[in-house]
């Protein structure tokens, strides 16, 4: 996307001489001396059976810049774990294994529910919290860089320039989102095009412009998973441990961080990972969970900041947003056109239809309860209540560890 366009609040970081990785690299190994970096991979055993983790992990093991790197496994057992750990061994280079499955895990897990402190089902929200823990706990890097471990597209460059506007301490970011174009011969990323963006527009259209909604139409990609931060926001970062949760990270760094201090940066050209099926007859599964998840974690977000929603605003909402959504729609078929790319406005349609049903769906439930499950707590709370869980933390995550 070779563009030098600034738009919105936040810093538009662009890809515009992308053979520069290797200088990228080569500073990045200068400033990881002040500033260590911890790479969190959340996976569940079959990212590590699929043909991308091979590609990652064979890239990660040549960069020399990374202080300590976190496989963080969720919904895993004992055989599986098995398999997973020799499969993470083949790739020669230390990596800590976060089994939230273990029985040392579920004890620490246990521990935190006898305290009062709630952090959700298992899932990639809890599994992603539990591992910042581990490197808060180890005290080593001062920077945390997450991405999945679907990536088709993987290189090393998308890993350095995701890492790079925290790393180096002249730029002076604490939070840096990635973007990219998601496409093969045809469009993906429904949910981010026809749905968070459109939904965020709709709501701006009948509540008016706020500060919040106008930070989040900033993002290129809102619903993008990969970012980099420094380690002390994950310590008093609360997220949500459903499919909310890139835009619940995005509301927790509204509130800890200054819009100066926030920054996105284009990662790869041309993004692909494995796509969930739209479910538009099974809210509770695909993409028709995730936007309910999404516009929850949105309206919710909104209450917390003293958001008041106008009598009658649900109905006004799904017809504003189908508008506006079916709007994109056109404008998505007619970039597809320019580019020759294919582009079924029936499928793109239903998916709009699914979308206004899930949104429904999420207002009712956010009519009953404005509030919802408590968000995963921050670390700083989870010291107070029990003093010594780093170091039990330490113990249990380094005995599967491979060093």
């Amino acid at each position: 996307m070779a563009d030098f366009f600034q738009n919105g609040e936040i810093s538009n970081l662009h890809r515009l001489n992308p053979n520069d990785a290797d200088k990228l690299e080569k500073r990045l190994e200068h400033f990881s001396r002040q500033n260590p970096v911890a790479l969190v991979l959340p996976a569940l055993f079959h990212d590590l059976t699929a043909a991308p983790i091979r590609t990652i992990l064979t890239e990660i093991s040549r960069v020399r810049y990374l202080n300590e790197v976190i496989v963080t496994l969720g919904k895993t057992d004992a055989s599986q774990f098995a398999e997973a750990k020799q499969i993470l061994r083949s790739f020669d280079m230390p990596i800590a294994i976060v089994w939230n499955n273990s029985e040392p895990l579920q004890e620490l897990y246990q521990i935190l529910k006898d305290h009062g402190v709630s952090v959700g089902d298992d899932g990639k929200g809890r599994s992603t919290w539990m591992a910042y823990g581990y490197v808060l706990a180890r005290e080593s890097s001062r920077v945390i860089v997450l991405h999945d471990c679907d990536i088709v597209t993987y290189s090393r460059e998308l890993l350095a320039r995701l890492c790079y506007p925290v790393v180096n301490p002249n730029l002076g970011y604490e939070f840096c989102k990635g973007y990219y174009a998601r496409f093969t011969d045809r469009l993906h990323g429904r949910v981010t095009r026809l749905f968070a963006t459109p939904l965020i527009r709709a709501l701006k259209k009948i509540i008016g412009s706020t500060d919040f909604l106008e930070y989040l139409d900033s993002f290129r990609y809102i619903l993008a998973g990969e970012f980099s931060m420094q380690s002390d926001l994950a310590r008093i970062n609360r997220i949500p441990g459903d499919w909310g949760l890139e835009v619940g990270v995005l509301a927790e760094i509204y509130r800890n961080c200054s819009r100066r201090r926030i920054c996105q940066v284009e990662i790869v050209d041309q993004y692909e990972h494995k796509h969930q099926p739209l479910s538009e007859c099974d809210p509770s599964t695909g993409l028709n969970k995730m936007s309910i998840d999404i516009a929850k974690t949105i309206l919710r977000t909104m209450a917390s900041m003293g958001t008041l929603f106008p009598a009658g605003w649900t109905k006004t909402l799904k017809a504003t947003y189908l508008r506006t959504a079916q709007d994109a729609v056109a404008k998505y078929c007619d970039d597809s056109e320019i580019n020759g790319l294919f582009f079924d406005r029936h499928r793109e349609t239903i998916a709009v239809e699914t979308f206004a049903q899930a949104l429904e769906l999420a207002c009712e439930e956010f009519e009953r309860d404005a509030v919802g499950e408590p968000r995963i707590p921050n670390w700083n709370r989870v010291t107070s209540a029990i003093p010594n869980f780093f170091d039990r933390l330490l113990e249990a995550v380094d005995v599967d560890s491979i060093w």
